[in-house]
Order: structure tokens, then C-alpha cells, then sequence
């Protein structure tokens, strides 16, 4: 029994839409069950199994920003000879452009319309870095067999939206924190235990191989990235135009890299920014679906509890500085664990904090940062905490997939 699907986030009232879509898909899917039964009845009574045209495996991306993710993972299939169906919500997602041979990718349908399909998909495995299957749109298919999350970055998995992996059957982690949470999360919400499968980070593997071919790039001048997560405890929502006016202050070069969420649940905020801040001689906005060169030609990131965090100190081994953001956890499944997120005590591992008080110091901060080898020997720290099987990850992950899809068969 779903008992926590009646939950209505404290934390923002588009919540209220997706409970309402919720609705809307449960009619929609009682509806194509009387449909099913119908013509059943009308072609005799005569049913082809669900086992002739059952997919394998399946791999299910909602943003085209999370080929970085699977792309190690498919190449890793593909190499093996194992076929897999990629269904993407993005009709411009690189994955459909993929030169795998046993990669078919396909546009299911932005929103809705691709959860709709997902609803009634047909298949063994299904792989997702999607949270909240089950909890609103996106309802587990009663003809997949097995639920399987990846994370799409290394650190806390308790950071989703309340309830965001309850009903996966598997998650593939990275550091036994992520284990430690999801265990203590189940004993609360009396949940039977997922299958937890330490497996590293494919992405990152394939990110420092990419560093290490092409090199750091070097600048001709300072140049910063602001990375902002969204929502409320975001730094767009904390600290507005107040950081950007004090990074225009340094003179340094500025990226702006926003979350992409933040073009969907904060528009009217971004489009202000955009306007106030255009592109110039000293600032850029980025939206690039592929992190790698933004995060390679930046000397130093500033962000809050995003994931880049990890990647940019983790694999390209540079100084971070991060925000006191007062951080709201209700909205979020670490509200259960009464404790800070894992991200948040190791953020003074790797950097020094700006806050309203100390914002108009930021070039000082900033020139320390770079200047400084503090943080040399905690990073190590940390990398080892959220990254096991460095260089592994993608092995590891396919390893598990086609092991349980030969169990799920029965061979």
C-alpha cells in the first residue's frame, strides 16, 4: 500500500499540478485496462503472452542532459553485444544519434506522453536516473519486471524530492553513506528492502578518461562558474542579483550555468536575470547539455548543494567555494533523517563559504582559493567516500544489469 502518495510538498504548490496529473494518469490508465479487456473478449478470448514481446532492457532518460550518464553504460552494452532499447523524453537527446549497433534509441514524447507509454511498457529491466516512479505521473508498468536508479551524481541520494526512489527495486550507488540512508529510510517508512549495488560513477570514470586525453585547458584570465541548483535554498532564491553584482565586481570572467529546472519552475526569474545580465566581454550564460568543456575551462566553481560540486572538485582536482544557502530539507527525503545531507558536511572539506556578510569580499575569497593547497588532501577524502571503483563504474553497472536480466529470465 502507497500510504506516502497522498504527500503534498510543503515546498512549492506546483506540486499540487502533478497530483493532479496523478489523477488524471490513473483514469487514464483504468481506462486502457476496460479497453484491453474488451477486445480481449472480442478476439475470443485469445491472449499472446507477455513474454513474446517483452523489451530486455530498457534505458529511460527524461532530459537529454543525461546521456553523460548512460553514454559510458551503452558504449559498455554495446561493446558486449547486449541490445537495449533507450526511450528519451528530449526529441533533440544526442543518444538519438547514437553510432552503437545495439543502441536503439527512440522519442517517446515530452511530459506526460512519455509517461503514459512508460506506464504500460513491457520489458525485464528498466533503467532510470528519474526519480519519483510510482509517486506521481510515471507508474510502474505491471509487465516490467524490475525497476532499476541510477544516480546522476555522486552524492547524497536522499537529496530527491520526498519519496523519489521508494519504489525501485535496485539503486546503483557509489559510497556506503547512500546505503547507510536508504536503509534508514526504508526501516522508517516500512519499506522492504531495495537491492543496493555499490557500482561508482560511470559518468565521472569517463569524465577524468576525457580530462586526462585532452588535458586542462589553460586561460588567459580568471574565469568562474556560478553553478546554481534551483528551488528555494538554490542561490539564485537566497542571494538573487546580489552575487552576480559581486562577481561582476572582480573583474573576472563569469560563467552562469543554472540548473536546467530552473528554465521550467523559475522562469519569470530567469528571464529577469537573462535580460539584466546578457551576454558581454565578461559574462556568459551556459546551457550546454555536455559539462565537460564549461567545467574544464573554469579555474574555480561557487554553487550550493549541486552535484557538479563533486564532479568539478572530484575529477578536475579544483578549489570550490559554496554558499550558506540556510538549507530547507522539508520538500526534500533527508527531512526524515532528522541530520544534515552528507553533501552539507563535506562542503568545508572541500572549500570556503560566502554568505551575505562576507559577499563583498568574494574577489579575496576567491584569490585565496585559487592560491591555496588547504584543500588538497580532504578532497582525496571525500573522493574516496562518494566514488568507489574508480574506472569501473560502467563494467560494474553492465555486470549487474545482464547478471539480473538472466535471473529475471530464468536461464
Amino acid at each position: 500500500m502507497h500510504f506516502f502518495k497522498a504527500y503534498i510538498d510543503p515546498g512549492t504548490g506546483s506540486m499540487l499540478f502533478a497530483v493532479l496529473f496523478s489523477v488524471i494518469g490513473a483514469l487514464f490508465y483504468l481506462a486502457r485496462g476496460l479497453f484491453v479487456k474488451v477486445k480481449f473478449i472480442f478476439h475470443g478470448g485469445k491472449k499472446t503472452a507477455t513474454n513474446e514481446n517483452k523489451i530486455n532492457i530498457v534505458i529511460f532518460s527524461d532530459d537529454k542532459r543525461y546521456w553523460s550518464v548512460f553514454n559510458p553504460i551503452c558504449r559498455e552494452f554495446d561493446e558486449r553485444g547486449v541490445d537495449v532499447v533507450y526511450l528519451t523524453a528530449s526529441p533533440d537527446d544526442p543518444a538519438l544519434e547514437n553510432n552503437y549497433s545495439h543502441i536503439d534509441a527512440q522519442f517517446i514524447g515530452t511530459g506526460n506522453k512519455a509517461f503514459s507509454k512508460l506506464n504500460f511498457l513491457n520489458a525485464r529491466i528498466l533503467i532510470s536516473t528519474t526519480p519519483g516512479l510510482d509517486v506521481y505521473q510515471w507508474k510502474r508498468s505491471k509487465n516490467v519486471d524490475y525497476y532499476v536508479h541510477v544516480l546522476h551524481a555522486a552524492c547524497d541520494v536522499t537529496a530527491y524530492r520526498m519519496f523519489g526512489i521508494d519504489y525501485y527495486d535496485a539503486v546503483l550507488v557509489s559510497g556506503d553513506y547512500q546505503i547507510n540512508d536508504i536503509r534508514e529510510l526504508e526501516r522508517l517508512r516500512n519499506l522492504p528492502e531495495k537491492e543496493l549495488v555499490k557500482v561508482g560513477v560511470p559518468y565521472m570514470d569517463e569524465m577524468k578518461k576525457r580530462l586526462e586525453t585532452s588535458g586542462a585547458e589553460k586561460n588567459s584570465e580568471t574565469t568562474v562558474l556560478l553553478a546554481p541548483s534551483w528551488g528555494e535554498s538554490g542561490i539564485f532564491k537566497r542571494f538573487g542579483n546580489e552575487m552576480i553584482d559581486a562577481l561582476l565586481k572582480t573583474g573576472y570572467h563569469i560563467i552562469i550555468r543554472p540548473h536546467p529546472q530552473s528554465f521550467i519552475s523559475e522562469k519569470d526569474m530567469m528571464d529577469a536575470m537573462i535580460e539584466k545580465y546578457p551576454d558581454s566581454e565578461q559574462i556568459e550564460w551556459n546551457r550546454d547539455a555536455d559539462n565537460f568543456e564549461v567545467l574544464n575551462k573554469s579555474d574555480i566553481i561557487i554553487s550550493d548543494f549541486s552535484g557538479v560540486i563533486y564532479d568539478f572538485s572530484l575529477v578536475y582536482d579544483k578549489p570550490v567555494i559554496y554558499t550558506d544557502t540556510d538549507f530547507d530539507d522539508s520538500p526534500y527525503d533527508n527531512w526524515w533523517l532528522k541530520r544534515p545531507l552528507w553533501t552539507l558536511t563535506v562542503l568545508p572539506r572541500l572549500g570556503k563559504q560566502v554568505n551575505k556578510e562576507n559577499l563583498g569580499n568574494l574577489k579575496s575569497i576567491i584569490d585565496e582559493c585559487l592560491n591555496s593547497s588547504e584543500y588538497n588532501e580532504s578532497r582525496a577524502e571525500v573522493r574516496s567516500e562518494t566514488w568507489a571503483y574508480i574506472g569501473e563504474g560502467s563494467k560494474r553497472t553492465v555486470d549487474f544489469i545482464v547478471e539480473k536480466e538472466v535471473k529475471l529470465r530464468g536461464e
